[in-house]
């Protein structure tokens, strides 16, 4: 591994690169990583990077967030094949049926989409951001595509939008259970529920704690209980024992965990750097497009 990360750091600085890394990844890919954090923190570090070269350590819809960010500097996937199925579980054309519905709707796109869903939208939002922005919008009706259980838990708390839900979801998330989490209490009765809201929401209401993966491990650093049941993908461990030693973190059970993530390797970083292969390529007008909601986002969430 030494001899990896040594090559590494040499194309760094031969290619003038960054490496930004998603919570899921693999711990070696996260302990190489320049920018480690979730979808909205590696939104909002992209707009900032000053290298010429990004390498994107996730999902496509990720590398395509960067790209719109930043259209002029070249945005590298280590595996071109990694992607999100939840990114696709929405269509433009549904998109055109609902605003005809209901002319006074904001379409709000969680940023685990593909470009073309967010170019068809209002705002972009994360797991992070979504319960703010969508409380700041002016509309009534909320169109919220693509995960449903986000959704819901975002409308339980905002009873004056009229949400429309779309049936998408995150199969890491959506295959938890209300059972496992009760037998993962009854095995560590003293921990604390952390719940990420792309959870279903019988499981989001058994949570001591709903949050995304940042606010999860916020929630850790900050809580004075020593152990904790961690219901997301368990690449945030890494983040979570490297900033709490002192802590016990639990699964709920063996499956927390995104295939399409691990994906990821050294080897294939090292790969794309030195040929500079599967780069995210978008239409100018796509580009374009889909750069409106995602800056609205970053407004819209930095403000109070």
């Amino acid at each position: 591994m030494k001899d990896h990360v040594f090559r590494i750091e040499q194309l760094k600085k031969e290619k003038n690169a960054v490496i930004m890394a998603h919570y899921y990844v693999a711990d070696e890919v996260q302990a190489v990583a320049d920018y480690i954090g979730d979808s909205y923190y590696l939104s909002e570090a992209a707009v900032n990077v000053h290298a010429d070269t990004i390498v994107l350590c996730g999902v496509s819809f990720m590398g395509e967030s960067a790209k719109i960010l930043n259209p002029e500097k070249t945005v590298l996937l280590p595996d071109a094949s990694a992607d999100c199925p939840m990114a696709h579980m929405a269509s433009v054309e549904r998109i055109a049926e609902i605003r005809a519905q209901y002319p006074d709707v904001a379409v709000v796109c969680y940023v685990n989409s593909t470009a073309k869903l967010k170019a068809a939208s209002d705002v972009c939002v994360t797991s992070a951001n979504a319960l703010k922005i969508v409380k700041a919008l002016p509309n009534k009706y909320i169109y919220f595509i693509p995960d449903q259980n986000l959704a819901r838990y975002i409308a339980g708390k905002l009873p004056d939008k009229h949400f429309i839900f779309n049936d998408g979801f995150c199969h890491v998330h959506n295959q938890i259970t209300a059972a496992e989490i009760k037998a993962a209490k009854d095995a560590h009765p003293f921990a604390r529920v952390l719940v990420h809201p792309e959870c279903r929401p019988e499981v989001t209401s058994m949570a001591d704690y709903v949050g995304s993966t940042s606010g999860i491990i916020s929630h850790v650093e900050k809580c004075d209980a020593s152990e904790f049941i961690i219901v997301t993908e368990t690449g945030v461990f890494c983040e979570l024992r490297k900033r709490c030693p002192d802590r016990k973190f639990y699964a709920v059970d063996g499956s927390q965990i995104c295939p399409n993530m691990k994906k990821i390797t050294l080897d294939k970083i090292i790969d794309v750097l030195e040929h500079q292969t599967a780069s995210v390529e978008l239409e100018q007008s796509l580009l374009a497009s889909a750069l409106s909601p995602m800056e609205r986002m970053l407004q819209l969430s930095g403000t109070d």
